[in-house]
């Protein structure tokens, strides 16, 4: 390397000195961020995103993991593929941990010891979890006129995919680690423009047709064999806070959406309302109030109302 190239761009040059010692003083005093003021492990979005993968190939193998896998090699695959995957989990579990204001000053033995057992109760739910894909894939095939096969939905499809996610998501929201199933949810975001609050519940056999741009809201609720078209929004209309106020955290907000209901492109659906079962919502409506069941809502009926 040429030595007066290697001058010209070093630290000097820069004059990088005054500057680390600013951004000292903004991250440890008058800029401070962090979580109650301490440094901590972070958990990895790049190693969660593995694990994720790696779920997906075992509960999935020729899909997500190997198209080559047969009959005498699939068991070997999936016992493989679980055991590097648990062992990534168990570690991004510890340090989400954490961020549980509960747990903050927990001795590490004990935390450790959670992980390990929220990580064992995460694997034995993955036939459950299946089970729920298998649910949602089926709906798609039943629902969509132009799906040819379950491996085109399950491999070309994003709302599939964003679903597929938001059930691994939603389990490790509801073992207790939030934080990290909310970097998971980002993730599915990230990769098909669906955002799905992990702490959201969906029933069975839910479909998102084309799916760009949905967002489902953190308490939204949707039963079984419910239909969304893109750019469907359930969101919350209003935002409480408290005396102070500061917004109050978790407070039901988001939409009720009964079984068998569709919901058309671009529908937007606020606050803390019921859509009743066997509803139709057409494209583009604006649906602040509750619809009885078996309700055919356009956006010409609402303009007039």
């Amino acid at each position: 390397m040429n030595d007066n190239f290697h001058d010209q761009g070093g630290a000097n040059h820069w004059h990088l000195g005054p500057i680390i010692d600013a951004l000292r003083t903004s991250r440890e005093s008058t800029h401070n961020i962090r979580h109650q003021g301490r440094v901590r492990e972070l958990p990895s979005r790049t190693v969660l995103r593995q694990v994720i993968e790696g779920v997906c190939a075992a509960l999935f193998p020729t899909h997500y993991g190997r198209p080559d896998l047969n009959d005498e090699s699939i068991d070997y695959f999936v016992g493989d593929t679980l055991n590097v995957t648990l062992d990534q989990l168990v570690e991004q579990v510890r340090r989400g941990l954490r961020f549980n204001p509960e747990l903050e000053n927990i001795a590490e033995p004990e935390l450790a010891e959670r992980a390990r057992a929220i990580t064992r109760s995460f694997a034995a739910s993955l036939p459950e979890i299946r089970a729920l894909i298998v649910s949602d894939v089926q709906a798609a095939l039943a629902g969509d006129p132009a799906a040819s096969s379950v491996a085109e939905i399950m491999l070309c499809y994003p709302g599939t995919i964003a679903v597929l996610y938001h059930r691994i998501a939603h389990r490790l929201h509801r073992l207790g680690v939030p934080f990290l199933a909310r970097l998971g949810a980002d993730i599915a975001h990230t990769l098909t423009g669906i955002d799905i609050h992990p702490a959201a519940q969906i029933g069975a056999s839910f479909f998102i047709d084309h799916g760009t741009g949905v967002v489902i809201g953190e308490t939204a609720v949707i039963g079984r064999h419910v239909r969304l078209y893109q750019a469907v929004t359930l969101g919350a209309r209003r935002f409480p806070t408290d005396e102070s106020g500061a917004l109050v955290k978790g407070a039901p907000r988001h939409p009720i959406v009964e079984d068998d209901v569709v919901i058309y492109a671009g529908a937007t659906i606020l606050g803390r309302i019921t859509v009743g079962a066997g509803s139709t919502i057409g494209g583009n409506v604006w649906l602040t109030q509750s619809v009885a069941p078996g309700s055919n809502v356009t956006q010409a009926q609402m303009r007039g109302a």
